[in-house]
């Protein structure tokens, strides 16, 4: 072949020994081909340089074998989780992630769910139903499938897990322990309904021992290290002073400990720190965090089975909800109230 011509399927068939089409469906649909055929063909188009044509395919097929993602930040390990999971499943099928975010802006995502549609990709997913309703139909009129993670709007395929619940399990057992006077630090609850969630349902247990929850008790920051940090110094101010701090995300109860702990307050002895989400290294830390584990692998893996499933078949029902469980991880950041 000569050195100033691009590769083809032809010629990755020649060289591999197998047909034009089998070459076709290894690109598109690996897992329909046997595993050493799949090999042999992969070593061939790497030698060859050979690259497919994405967009020629996309006129044939009426596919660009993409999915669009949307997700709030990038920034994070439970949405690296998923993202993770999701794209290992799509890429054995044939399919690439388009990602991005919007910084928990609605104009952000609203953009950036029109760049994806202006891609053609062949389906989109989402974070959460609360959008604006010119999002909205922007993505009614697209006809791509939509799956929503975490939180979703009935009537499209939703991959959920109970935010509210997560908080109400966290504060209960706080409760349990003694502790009636405690602070929140969450994420800013405007355009996020998962933050939004975990909050009432922090209220809602607190109200079932008729215990007010005061908007003096919320601090709203952004979700990171930082901000937890920022978030406990405003709540160390309180007088008096909370037996308890919830994070209603790790990166926020963890960057609250850190900040109690440089003033010298021990945990939990003093005080007591709970999260929401479960990251790897909320495990390992000293102490280790309790926290509510929050499934952000399996959310990614069902999200992606139900949008293959979606795209193999579009007769299915446009409704279907997978609902995964939420659990209580204890560990050694909470300890029974002293105060």
């Amino acid at each position: 072949m000569s050195s100033n011509r691009k590769p083809t399927l032809a010629d990755v068939a020649r060289d591999s020994a197998t047909s034009i089409a089998t070459v076709s469906r290894a690109m598109s649909q690996p897992g329909l081909v046997q595993p050493d055929t799949l090999e042999r063909i992969r070593q061939v188009a790497a030698r060859l340089g050979y690259v497919p044509n994405r967009r020629a395919r996309a006129l044939v097929s009426g596919r660009s074998n993409t999915i669009g993602v949307v997700v709030p930040t990038l920034n994070s390990p439970i949405f690296s989780a998923t993202l993770q999971e999701m794209q290992r499943a799509f890429s054995a099928n044939g399919y690439q992630l388009l990602i991005a975010s919007h910084e928990y802006d609605s104009a952000n995502e609203a953009g950036a769910l029109a760049q994806l549609i202006s891609h053609g990709v062949d389906g989109l997913v989402v974070v959460g139903g609360d959008r604006p309703q010119s999002t909205r139909t922007m993505i009614d009129a697209a006809g791509v499938p939509l799956i929503q993670m975490w939180e979703g709007r009935e009537g499209f395929d939703r991959v959920l897990v109970d935010s509210f619940q997560a908080g109400y399990l966290v504060t209960r057992y706080l409760l349990d322990l003694g502790h009636t006077r405690l602070g929140v630090i969450c994420g800013h609850l405007r355009n996020n309904d998962r933050q939004a969630a975990r909050v009432n349902g922090i209220r809602a247990a607190l109200q079932e021992r008729d215990i007010p929850l005061a908007q003096t008790q919320i601090c709203q920051q952004p979700l990171s290290l930082s901000a937890g940090r920022a978030g406990c110094m405003t709540l160390l101010e309180m007088v008096p002073r909370p037996s308890a701090v919830i994070g209603t995300a790790d990166l926020l109860a963890i960057g609250a400990m850190i900040e109690a702990q440089g003033r010298g307050i021990d945990v939990p002895d003093s005080i007591s720190f709970a999260g929401i989400d479960n990251v790897d290294f909320a495990a390992h830390l000293s102490p280790s965090l309790t926290t509510v584990d929050i499934p952000a692998a399996s959310i990614g893996a069902e999200t992606a089975a139900l949008m293959l499933q979606r795209l193999d078949d579009a007769t299915l029902p446009s409704d279907r909800t997978v609902q995964l469980p939420v659990n209580l991880v204890v560990r050694h950041s909470t300890g029974p109230c002293k105060t």
